[in-house]
């Protein structure tokens, strides 16, 4: 059975997509199509900053790109020396609050110490730092993307609790996406399902997918990696046939053979 999956491929240790290799496993032949590509923007504000960490109450990434925009800004020697030497255990006395497993294992590479790793959403994550937070005067610094949603800081700001946010990266769509998805529906066929892994991949890839599905477009199971995903699919007037219960390998395995009755 052929499902589709709309995001970057990441290596896992023996080289494969962690996502295909899980799906494989369960007897799903999975594909996939990178959507989108970023650019990132305001590095040098953004090493300024972190430069101040006596500034902020302590940091918080929300996505695997945040965590790249730090390692772009290291990328020069100097700046590099001076956050192993220092910056990196001043802000390990703070809280780093991250989003999900990946985003957590690349903050941990960049050696900060993540916390709410757990969490599988933004609003999850505002839960669990309302409990953990009292209101202070110093602010939480949030590297993030120009689409963000204001879920996390409406949560945090409504308790009192400050929040600096600073776009680093945008998005856009990735230059190959309209080729590759007409390739793969030509050379491989309508999926038994697709799943979206952002709002952004809705948006730049649904309204093809329709199109090329044609009159099969009834068979494909619709699956999101979230709940802000599911919306956006939903918006569309799109049946939401799995959302997985957290971004992990394993449970959009189990969301997708449970849509699919496996």
């Amino acid at each position: 059975m052929k499902v589709l999956l709309l995001k970057d491929p990441k290596e896992s240790e023996n080289g494969q997509d962690p996502y295909i290799k899980e799906l494989g496993l369960h007897g799903l032949e999975a594909t996939l199509i990178p959507v989108l590509a970023f650019e990132f923007i305001s590095l040098q504000t953004f090493f300024d900053k972190l430069f101040h960490p006596e500034q902020y109450h302590g940091l918080i990434f929300t996505s695997p790109r945040a965590v790249e925009a730090v390692r772009l800004c290291l990328e020069d020697n100097c700046k590099k020396e001076v956050w192993e030497n220092s910056l990196r255990e001043k802000w390990n006395t703070k809280p780093v609050y991250v989003v999900g497993k990946a985003t957590a294992g690349l903050v941990a590479e960049i050696g900060l110490r993540p916390q709410g790793e757990n969490c599988g959403n933004a609003e999850k994550l505002a839960e669990y730092m309302c409990s953990r937070e009292s209101p202070n005067s110093l602010p939480l610094l949030f590297p993030c993307g120009a689409l963000r949603r204001e879920t996390l800081p409406t949560i945090l700001r409504g308790k009192g609790i400050a929040l600096e946010g600073l776009t680093v990266y945008q998005t856009t769509q990735h230059p190959k996406l309209q080729e590759s998805l007409r390739n793969y529906f030509s050379q491989e066929g309508v999926p038994v399902s697709v799943t979206f892994f952002s709002p952004s991949g809705v948006k730049y890839c649904l309204k093809q997918i329709l199109k090329l599905s044609g009159d099969l477009i009834s068979q494909i199971k619709f699956a999101a990696i979230g709940p802000t995903t599911a919306e956006a699919i939903a918006a569309e007037g799109i049946s939401v046939s799995c959302t997985a219960s957290s971004p992990t390998p394993q449970d959009l395995t189990t969301g997708l053979r449970r849509s699919l009755q496996l």
